[in-house]
């Protein structure tokens, strides 16, 4: 692992092990990026992505955490800034999907969704919002279900919807530090937390459900988050929908 310190922008990718995070390490590496590579409990799987990117000629290093815990996410901004100078972008991909009608959730459940989508969300984009350098971009993660409403999604859709609020407000909060805070909002993306649990013929049916009759991959979603976190500086305080035009 590198930790020589340079003048490139430095991201910090919150769950850069799974499968969405670690899209967009490899995305933000090959445009240069310096990245910490994130990972709550897998240290080979962040490892391995760090080797694999540093043999690619970029700058990685893998940092441990629970996102919820201040104290924990503190050290990771820490140790970012320590090994590449400073941060200026955050991706804060980390997040669980628990699935269950409403009626019978088990609430331990959703204490689950609240303190890693939400609590979670509230620590690192506070640290962000005190820690990244002008020019910085704060971006967080949200969901299509908030507005497609797909039974048994109740729980998560609200805990995204949340995300959403944090984000939208905290962008009008930076007003003066020239950081901007935006909210990614996959639709169905073939990852193993969309994948797992479901047959080969929810998933058919599923990928045909937007005009470009696919499930999105990773890259797709990487695609923007790199925008965001470079060349969109215009782009400020929204929810984008990555979702093939499901809606």
């Amino acid at each position: 692992m590198s930790s020589t310190v340079n003048e490139s922008r430095v991201a910090l990718v919150l769950g850069g092990s799974g499968g969405i995070g670690e899209a967009v390490v490899d995305r933000l590496a090959k445009d240069g990026y310096a990245v910490a590579v994130h990972y709550a409990g897998n240290v080979a799987r962040a490892e391995a992505i760090v080797t694999r990117v540093t043999n690619q000629g970029a700058q990685a290093i893998a940092i441990g955490g629970d996102v919820a815990d201040e104290a924990e996410m503190t050290a990771a901004f820490d140790a970012t800034a320590e090994a590449f100078g400073g941060v200026d972008v955050v991706v804060n991909t980390a997040g669980i999907m628990l699935l269950s009608p409403i009626a019978t959730l088990d609430l331990a459940d959703l204490d689950r969704l609240h303190r890693i989508n939400i609590r979670g969300t509230f620590v690192v984009s506070q640290l962000a919002a005190n820690r990244l350098r002008a020019g910085g971009a704060i971006i967080n993660f949200s969901t299509t279900v908030t507005k497609t409403s797909f039974p048994s999604y109740g729980a998560y859709a609200a805990s995204k919807a949340a995300v959403e609020a944090i984000t939208l407000i905290l962008a009008r909060e930076l007003r003066g530090k020239d950081i901007t805070v935006n909210a990614v909002a996959p639709g169905p993306t073939a990852t193993p937390l969309f994948l797992d649990g479901k047959d080969e013929a929810t998933i058919a049916t599923i990928s045909k459900t937007a005009p470009l009759e696919r499930l999105g991959e990773p890259e797709d979603i990487a695609e923007t988050v790199a925008f965001l976190a470079g060349p969109a500086r215009w782009v400020n305080g929204q929810v984008i929908y990555v979702n093939g035009g499901l809606a």
